[in-house]
């Protein structure tokens, strides 16, 4: 009895115990971007973020770049409340719903006759390894082949074919953008991995897949950034922005290509068909193409490069400046980075999350990025004004000049600056 009287005890002290980590804690227990980003937003609107602290921050993290107008803009509240006001279904697989048509009616409008003349889309789960596994199957269906070289350098030489008793690639996989170091290829990018493999899928021998999750709607100066090179793919991945601020793939590719199912991997998923991102999407979509919004990040962030640039001239722990349009990554050195370009274990990674804290200070989110955790990067809303864009960039500036001035030897982080788990 006695036995059993304390087992019983055991569980009902294991019970409270449970109950009270279900509690919120007054920091929370979770590794999330809380603990490098302390700010608890209630409002937002635009490039503008309220905290809860009523303090106002201007975001220059876009959601990853998922929000292409940014936050809660007009056109996508207005399209999602048209969904909801409805009484239409908020999520369908595989029916065909006017809110699906008017979103794939919008995306086709946006790409080149070439690729929307014989185009097909398939929506997929919208996570970032969906669409990419149904655009391996779709090239491998379509040659027969299995394997997919991935050109993770666009200065990378380009496979002819398969090696000595090697079957040539299915297909060829580019990412206009170097998604961890958050700014595109070099000047070299266009006519070195977008325009070299185009001949091979022109031959219909190897097709092009180009994954623009990143780099599309707008993002680059191009409404795609496959569009700077002139050349087009015979496959899109497409995710992020082009949900409109909600989760939303789909990959766009020739008619002629083969069916992926049965060839291994997911190709569609359970999630595929939410109305609302659909809906969202397809506003967003005309929007950017209505207002010319491509051309604005263009013009704008040549400004924003060049002045990055400067910045980078004066200062002591900037280093290279990479990006096209709204997309730049602004790189971090510490003077214990060895002369090879390889930083020391988190001297420069240090000096990007002290770069990112005081700009927190200064009523700033970025993000920092990289194999290295050195890159601080920005993703401005393609709606950002000339006025906004020079608040970000003044206020950049000063946070990098507090981190010069008072630069650690890289061991430890500045001013309290909390260093990632």
């Amino acid at each position: 009895m006695e036995s059993a009287g304390a087992e019983r005890g055991g569980a009902e002290s294991a019970v409270r115990g449970g109950a009270a980590r279900c509690r919120p804690a007054r920091e929370p227990a979770a590794r999330t971007y809380a603990r490098a980003l302390p700010v608890v937003p209630v409002r937002a609107r635009g490039l503008t973020i309220e905290g809860a602290d009523g303090r106002r921050y201007l975001d220059c993290v876009s959601g990853a770049g998922t929000l292409a107008l940014g936050h809660n803009h007009p056109v996508v509240l207005e399209s999602i409340r048209r969904v909801l006001d409805s009484g239409a279904p908020l999520h369908v697989m595989d029916h065909t719903t006017p809110v699906e048509d008017a979103f794939v009616t919008e995306l086709l409008c946006t790409l080149p006759p070439v690729l929307a003349d014989r185009a097909r889309v398939r929506f997929c789960d919208p996570t970032g390894a969906d669409p990419v596994a149904t655009a391996v199957a779709l090239v491998r269906a379509a040659t027969g082949r299995t394997r997919v070289v991935t050109l993770a350098d666009a200065h990378e030489p380009l496979p002819d074919g398969g090696a000595p008793g090697q079957e040539p690639p299915a297909g060829l996989l580019l990412d206009p953008a170097r998604s961890e170091a958050a700014a595109p290829h070099g000047p070299g990018a266009e006519a070195g991995g977008v325009r070299r493999p185009s001949a091979h899928a022109d031959q219909g021998a190897v097709p092009l897949i180009v994954d623009e999750t990143e780099t599309g709607v707008g993002r680059t100066g191009a409404y795609w950034a496959f569009e700077h090179s002139g050349v087009t793919p015979d496959v899109l991945v497409l995710a992020k922005a082009i949900g409109g601020s909600l989760p939303l793939a789909a990959v766009v590719h020739r008619d002629d290509l083969g069916d992926p199912s049965g060839h291994g991997g997911p190709v569609a998923g359970s999630f595929r068909g939410n109305q609302l991102a659909l809906a969202a999407g397809a506003a967003t979509l005309a929007h950017v193409r209505e207002h010319r919004l491509a051309e604005h990040a263009a013009a704008l962030g040549g400004r924003m490069l060049a002045r990055l640039r400067a910045l980078a001239a004066e200062s002591g722990c900037v280093g290279h400046v990479r990006g096209r349009g709204l997309m730049a990554g602004v790189e971090l050195v510490a003077p214990e980075d060895p002369p090879d370009g390889t930083a020391r274990p988190g001297a420069s990674a240090h000096l990007a999350a002290a770069v990112r804290g005081e700009c927190l200070r200064r009523g700033l989110i970025v993000d920092v990025t990289g194999p290295r955790a050195n890159v601080v990067r920005l993703l401005p809303p393609l709606i950002v004004t000339e006025e906004q864009m020079s608040a970000v960039l003044d206020r950049l500036a000063d946070a990098v000049g507090a981190v010069d001035r008072h630069r650690p030897d890289g061991s430890v982080p500045l001013r309290g600056e909390r260093t990632p788990r």
